[in-house]
C-alpha cells in the first residue's frame, strides 16, 4: 500500500505546528518568503531569520539520514525547468506579497481574505500551468 499520503500528512502537521510555534514565540506570521527576504535585504539583523533558514535546510537532511535515504520523488532532472520553476515561484511570491506558508497556512487559518484570495489564485495558476505544460505541450 502506498504511504505517500502519510508523508503529506506528517509534513502538513509539522508545518502547521511550526507556524503556530513561530506565531506564539515571535508574535509574527511564519511567511518563509518574508523571513528570507528580511534576511537578504538586511532589515532583520537578529538570529531569527538565520535560525529559520538553517532549520528549513537542516531538518530535511536530518530526516533523510534518520530514514536511511531520501524518498523517491517525481522531480524533474531538467535543470532548465528547475531554474524556471524557481524563478516563477520567486516572482510569484513578490507579486503576491507572500508565499504558501504565509498566505496558505497562516492566512487561511486566520480567515484572512487576502490569504484566501492569494491561495486560490496561486493554486489555479498551478493547475493551469500543469495542464498546459503536461497535456497541452507534453513537456512534463
Amino acid at each position: 500500500m502506498p504511504i505517500d499520503w502519510i508523508f503529506g500528512l506528517m509534513g502538513g502537521l509539522m508545518i502547521g505546528t511550526a507556524a503556530a510555534m513561530y506565531l506564539l514565540i515571535s508574535g509574527r506570521i511564519m511567511g518563509a518568503s518574508g523571513i528570507i527576504g528580511r534576511l537578504l535585504d538586511g532589515t532583520n539583523r537578529t538570529a531569527e531569520p538565520l535560525a529559520f533558514v538553517a532549520g528549513v535546510i537542516l531538518a530535511p537532511l536530518i530526516l533523510t539520514i534518520a530514514a536511511g535515504g531520501a524518498p523517491e520523488t517525481n522531480m524533474t532532472a531538467n535543470p532548465a525547468l528547475l531554474i524556471a520553476g524557481g524563478l516563477a515561484v520567486g516572482i510569484g511570491t513578490r507579486l503576491a506579497n507572500g508565499c504558501t506558508s504565509g498566505h496558505g497556512v497562516c492566512g487561511i487559518s486566520r480567515l484572512s481574505k487576502r490569504g484566501i484570495a492569494a491561495t486560490a489564485i496561486y493554486l489555479a495558476a498551478g493547475f493551469l500551468t500543469m495542464a498546459v505544460l503536461r497535456h497541452g505541450l507534453g513537456w512534463l
